[in-house]
Formats: C-alpha cells, sequence, structure tokens
C-alpha cells in the first residue's frame, strides 16, 4: 500500500512539471507573437521596412544668402545682397561693354560705293563708361562711349585701277538714348588719295554707308545693355 502510495506521489509531481513545461512553451510563443504584432504595428517598423531600397536621404546643406532670401518669401533685390533696402548703386560695367561693342562693330559688313569698296578691320579704340545704377530697386543703365576704327578700302584710280587705301573712322559720342544723333568722322590722308575731289567723295560715300550699319549695332548693344 505505501509503495503504491509512492508510486502515485512520483507520477503526480512528474505530471505537475510537464505542465508547467507547456506552460512556459506557450508563453514564450505568445510573448514572441506579441512582439512580432507590436513591431508591425508600429511606425517606425513600417517605414523602414517600406523603404527599403529607396534613394538614400539628402546630406543637409548650408542655404546661400540668396537662398535664405527667397526661401522668407522676400523678393530678389535687383542690386547687391548688402542693399536689399534697394538704396543708391552704381557699378561698372565698362569690361563687359568694350569687348561687347568692338566684336558688335567688327561684325559690320563691307559696303559698296561707286569709287569702290570697303570693311572694318579693326576697333582700336573704345574709351568711356557703361554703368548700371539701382535705385529705389529700379535698374538704370547707360553709356558714353568714343570710338575709333580702323577701315580698309579699294579704290578706282583715274587711271581705272584698283588701289588698296587704308583710312580711319571715329565715333566722337556714343550715348545711351541718343543714336538718332550720332555722328561718324572719317579720316583719309592725301598720301592715299591724292585727288582732293575724289577723296571727298569717298569719305561722304563712307559716311552714308558705314553710319546707319554701326547705329544698328549700337542698338543691339543697348538692347543687351539693358538685360543686364
Amino acid at each position: 500500500m505505501k509503495k503504491a502510495k509512492a508510486f502515485a506521489v512520483k507520477d503526480f509531481a512528474l505530471l505537475q512539471v510537464a505542465m508547467e513545461e507547456d506552460a512556459t512553451d506557450a508563453g514564450g510563443s505568445s510573448a514572441v507573437e506579441n512582439e512580432e504584432a507590436k513591431k508591425a504595428s508600429s511606425y517606425r517598423y513600417w517605414v523602414r521596412s517600406e523603404m527599403t531600397g529607396a534613394a538614400p536621404a539628402p546630406l543637409p546643406r548650408k542655404l546661400t544668402e540668396r537662398e535664405m532670401v527667397v526661401g522668407n518669401g522676400k523678393p530678389l533685390p535687383l542690386g547687391s545682397l548688402w542693399n536689399q533696402a534697394g538704396t543708391w548703386e552704381e557699378k561698372s560695367l565698362n569690361s563687359w561693354a568694350w569687348k561687347r561693342i568692338k566684336d558688335l562693330l567688327q561684325g559690320v559688313e563691307p559696303v559698296e560705293f561707286e569709287d569702290g569698296k570697303a570693311q572694318v578691320v579693326e576697333v582700336s579704340s573704345c574709351s568711356g563708361d557703361a554703368t548700371l545704377v539701382t535705385v529705389r530697386q529700379k535698374k538704370r543703365v547707360g553709356y558714353s562711349f568714343e570710338i575709333d576704327m580702323k577701315v580698309k578700302m579699294e579704290v578706282s584710280t583715274d587711271e581705272g585701277l584698283k588701289k588698296d587705301v587704308e583710312g580711319t573712322m571715329k565715333v566722337p559720342e556714343a550715348c545711351y538714348g541718343e543714336l538718332d544723333d550720332l555722328q561718324l568722322e572719317i579720316s583719309i590722308t592725301q598720301s592715299q588719295i591724292a585727288d582732293a575731289v575724289q577723296r571727298s567723295r569717298v569719305t561722304q560715300a563712307l559716311v552714308a554707308s558705314f553710319l546707319p550699319a554701326i547705329r544698328c549695332k549700337l542698338e543691339q548693344f543697348e538692347t543687351e545693355l539693358k538685360e543686364r
């Protein structure tokens, strides 16, 4: 009887241990499932899983002063960033203007006249100033130049021969908005054309032919200057 009772107690203890192990396994599985469910519902977990393979996030970059002005919703100042109030500011455009005028005038087409033909071969000098002035957020441009050019001609002589002749052309004053008053001075030495009558005739022909073309080029220059 005592022996049977001992076996019963032992079986009960084994049964209790087994039940505890099952409970532990069940609890562990439940904890794992709860953790997975928590991860799946997490916004960070969702973002990481959705963004896998996407482009890397942009690196931070310091904004320039001009970008910060735009970001604040303010219009860009016409002048320098330090002059956002738009008070008086004057900027020289000489370097650009001199080069541009030379390029334009050297592109003037050759002309033909009664005694021969001629072309501009060089803009030898361009002196003066071109400026951009900003006043109260309004832009104003202006220029005043004296321009010298070299011209080569092929002129017919009284003997019916062709003679190469060199001369100069001068624009004494080219000013913004005053191109209707533009003047052109021609210089041809007596050694180049000995006959005074022919020299005068060639001079007048060069003015009549080149002046409109030069005025047209300077009008183009004014248009480009206003866009700067």
